[in-house]
Order: C-alpha cells, then sequence, then structure tokens
C-alpha cells in the first residue's frame, strides 16, 4: 500500500478488515457493496472516508510505497501489517473473506466497482427507490440508538465532517473542532428549537483541530504543534476571523499527538500531551502529561503523569478535581489492560504509564523498573481497547435528579479487539470519588460487527440537554428527558 507513514494505519484502516493469510480475489459471498462497509465501519476513521488520509495515510493516490497495489500484496499487508512502521498485523481478527474484500476495495478502481454494485443490487432488489443509500444508513443510525425509559435522542446537526471535542457558549452555540476536515465549525440553533439551523465554518486549514475553549469570549482551539485564539467569537464566527497564536512548539508527533484543550476552574488552559508511542517510557520528558498554562500561553507547569492518552478531561462541579479518561497500551491482546477513568485530586500525581497499565497490569518490559503499587489507580477500569475520549458532569436539572453530578463517558470504540466493544455512551455513577456503576446510558452504535457510530465528546446545554458527537455520521445528537 501506498503509506510512507503506518502502513499500520493502512490495516488499521483494514483493521474492521483484517484477518488471514494472502487472498487474492474476494469471494463471491462479499459483495463490492459489502466491501464498502466494511471500509466505512474499520477503515474511514484513520483513512477518511474517500480514501483520501487522515491519521493514516491516503490510498488514493498513485504512490504505493510498499509493492504493487495488487489483491495479494494488499491481503498480505492487511493480514501481517509492517512491524517496523507501527502497523499491526489482523491475522486472527478477521477472516479470509473479510481481508479480500477490503484488499479488492482499496486497489486502484476497487471504490468504484463498489459504487457500481450498490447501484446494480439496489435496482434489482427494490426497483425505484428514492433514497440514497448513505442517507437509508443515517436514518437507521438514528433508529438503532437506545437510552434508558424517558429519554429521547435526536439529530441536532450534521454536515460535520469528524465532528470532535465541543464548546458551549452562553449564547448557545456550539463550537466544534475536526480532525480530518481541519476546521472549526460553529453550531447555531437560531429560532431555539432544540435543532440546529446552520453550520458555519469559522477557520480552516488548520492541523486536527479537535481541541475548542471558551474563556472570556475568545474560542481556543488546540491543532497538534500550537494553540491559537480567536476574539469575540460569539460576534465574528460567521466571517472568517482572524485568530493569534498562543502557543507554539507544542509536540506534534503524529502518534497521540492531537491534543484537546478545556479551561479549568482556575481559569488556566489544561493541554495533554500522549506518549509518542504504543508504550515507551517518556516519564522525564514532556510526554504522558497532561499540562496547564495561562490564557496567554505563559507559565506552563505539569499537572499529571503518567498518562497514556487522555483525549478528554474535565472538572467536578462540586470538588472541583480534575477527571480524565485514559487509552490503555494496544499488543497485549484482546482482554487487557483495560482503558482508565481517573481523579487527579492532587498536582504531580502518577497513573503508571509505561510502568502499570490499568492499575494491576505490570507492563512486560517496564514493569520491571516500577511495581503497580506506586502509583495511582483509576476510579473505573473501562474495559479493554474500548478508547474513552470525551466526558461531561451532567450539571443540568433536565435529567432526573439521580443523574446530577454523575459522569458521562463517550467511548469511540475498539479497533484492534476480535469482538468490538464501547462504541457507546456510559454512565459512571459516582459516590464520592468511588465507583459505584458503571452502565451503558447511549447503546446502539454497534450491532454484532456493524458499526453506525463513534461519539466522541460530550456537552450539557443551558436547558439540560446533552449533546453528543459523532465523528463517522458526521453528526451532534441531542438527548433529552421526557419521561416522568
Amino acid at each position: 500500500m501506498k503509506f510512507a507513514l503506518p502502513l499500520a494505519l493502512l490495516v488499521r484502516v483494514t483493521a474492521g478488515v483484517t484477518a488471514a493469510a494472502t487472498v487474492h480475489a474476494a469471494p463471491a459471498a462479499i459483495t463490492p457493496s459489502d466491501a464498502a462497509k466494511l471500509y466505512q465501519n474499520n477503515c474511514a476513521s484513520c483513512h477518511g472516508v474517500k480514501l483520501e488520509g487522515a491519521t493514516a495515510p491516503s490510498l488514493a493516490d498513485k504512490q504505493w510505497v510498499h509493492g504493487a497495489p495488487t489483491p495479494a500484496n494488499l491481503s498480505r499487508i492487511i493480514a501481517k501489517g509492517i512491524p517496523d512502521k507501527g502497523m499491526p498485523g489482523w491475522e486472527g481478527t478477521l477472516d479470509r473473506t473479510q481481508i479480500a474484500a477490503l484488499a479488492a476495495y482499496v486497489a486502484p478502481g476497487g471504490q468504484k466497482a463498489a459504487v457500481t454494485g450498490a447501484v446494480t443490487g439496489a435496482a434489482a432488489g427494490a426497483g425505484a427507490a428514492t433514497t440514497s443509500a448513505p442517507a437509508a444508513r443515517v436514518d437507521e443510525a438514528l433508529a438503532r440508538l437506545t437510552l434508558p425509559k424517558g429519554f429521547s435522542i435526536a439529530v441536532y446537526a450534521e454536515g460535520l465532517t469528524n465532528a470532535r471535542s465541543m464548546a458551549v457558549s452562553d449564547s448557545g452555540i456550539v463550537y466544534v473542532g475536526s480532525r480530518k476536515a481541519g476546521k472549526v465549525y460553529a453550531v447555531v440553533d437560531e429560532n431555539r428549537d432544540g435543532k440546529a439551523d446552520k453550520v458555519v465554518t469559522v477557520a480552516e486549514g488548520l492541523d486536527a483541530p479537535i481541541g475548542v475553549a471558551l474563556l472570556d469570549g475568545a474560542l481556543y482551539v488546540s491543532e497538534i504543534g500550537r494553540l491559537i485564539r480567536i476574539d469575540n467569537i460569539d460576534r465574528t464566527y460567521a466571517s472568517k476571523p482572524a485568530y493569534q497564536v498562543i502557543k507554539t512548539g507544542l509536540p506534534n508527533d503524529k502518534w497521540h499527538g492531537e491534543k484537546i484543550v478545556k479551561v479549568g476552574p482556575d481559569g488556566k488552559l489544561y493541554i495533554p500531551v500522549g506518549s509518542p508511542c504504543n508504550v515507551c517510557d517518556k516519564d522525564d520528558e514532556v510526554y504522558s502529561k497532561i499540562w496547564r498554562m495561562n490564557p496567554d500561553g505563559s507559565g506552563r507547569e505539569m499537572v499529571a503523569n503518567g498518562i497514556r492518552n487522555t483525549v478528554g478531561f474535565a472538572w467536578h462541579p462540586q470538588t472541583k478535581e480534575l477527571w480524565f479518561t485514559d487509552n490503555g497500551r494496544d499488543e497485549l491482546g484482546d482482554n487487557t489492560p483495560s482503558c482508565e477513568l481517573n481523579v487527579a485530586p492532587k498536582i504531580g500525581m502518577h497513573f503508571g504509564f509505561p510502568y502499570c497499565h490499568g492499575g494491576v497490569v505490570p507492563d512486560p518490559v517496564f514493569g520491571k523498573a516500577r511495581a503497580c503499587t506506586e502509583f495511582t489507580p483509576p476510579v473505573a477500569k473501562l474495559g479493554p481497547h474500548t478508547a474513552p475520549l470525551g466526558l461531561a458532569f451532567y450539571t443540568g436539572t433536565q435529567f432526573p435528579a439521580q443523574y446530577r453530578n454523575q459522569v458521562f463517558v463517550a467511548e469511540h470504540g475498539s479497533w484492534n479487539r476480535t469482538q468490538k466493544i464501547g462504541y457507546r455512551v456510559s454512565l459512571v455513577t459516582l459516590q464520592g470519588n468511588q465507583e459505584v456503576t458503571t452502565t451503558t446510558f447511549i447503546g446502539g452504535f454497534l450491532q454484532g460487527d456493524d458499526v453506525s457510530g463513534r461519539p466522541v465528546d460530550i456537552a450539557v446545554m443551558a436547558d439540560g440537554a446533552m449533546l453528543v458527537t459523532d465523528d463517522v455520521a458526521g453528526r451532534i445528537y441531542r438527548v433529552t428527558y421526557t419521561g416522568k
């Protein structure tokens, strides 16, 4: 495949698609349109919806670094991976038929065949359809979502490519960062009817601007290597406002290099720097930590250490303590270690990475240096490879009282597990700083191996409704309570 980057990523794309050894052609059991679904469900989040590339290399250009893009070679790469480039193999995860179908789809001309196959199949099976296949799938995606009794979910906004983190202004405008599109959006509900009336591109041409935060009327946006600020954002968002560069020189590693930004109760900006690897010892460097700084970019100091990759944190509305998610390391098997929900009641705590995972699993390489008992264990273990991202405490009054000040977590879902898990919004019920239960609040994004969406971030509106971004569907969902 054509990747000068982790071809591993090429396989990651192929992730939901990889399985066995070399196969030369997709068996008839999987149609071209089925192969397209495999790609969208398992590969598009890294390689792009149109194979244009994102965190992983483009599969749509004409440069192929690792051999000719034949079905046999592509199947081999997907199955075996390219370890020296960081791309894992998927033998034993997906079957030979799935790998072959993905290889055929990724190969030059494969996407055109998939489109032709989908059109032919629709005509043969249903005659004159009035709704396109993508639109029908989007409708199905909403219908399959499940919530507790009394709750309703609806589409608040759509058309937001790779919607990631959110920030809600006092006037109710929702600002959203986008990784793949390199854009920041303003989502506006002008008539206050609970559904956005327009989505406006505020800025574009940015480097994976997944993080957004509001402070004193300004919007802060975190790119991979720098932090920018747009002043008077609620008044200027529609006019492509100029921005100021607040901080440069942030690590620009692609592996866990994307950064969120949040404003703490102390008025400072909090930014994580993830591990630049699956697992490596960077304890005495800038990596694997949460940092904070003044709004002008000065006065940077470490807040927490031993964190592999956090893409979400929030502060408890009463105690003002920092809570954050952390994604566990890979390549220790399907069932270990667990991803984490953590709390840092004081500055300088160490949460174990790379020496200890999930509070109890010594790393097979680095665990010899330090014991798990030296570190702060997680409050909740969220499951292996569930990829928890954004989180939010419920501070509204619309939901029943038992939800007040409890924490909701967006689990993006596993990409490297034999049986997928995550793909939900979970509710972690707390007593003090202890987990009581962890349950599914929003389910249905995953049915069998079929993925219709991947939740990323959570925000609570002034009216008590909850918003959830979905970076696969390019949507924001709105959850309300209508029961008694």
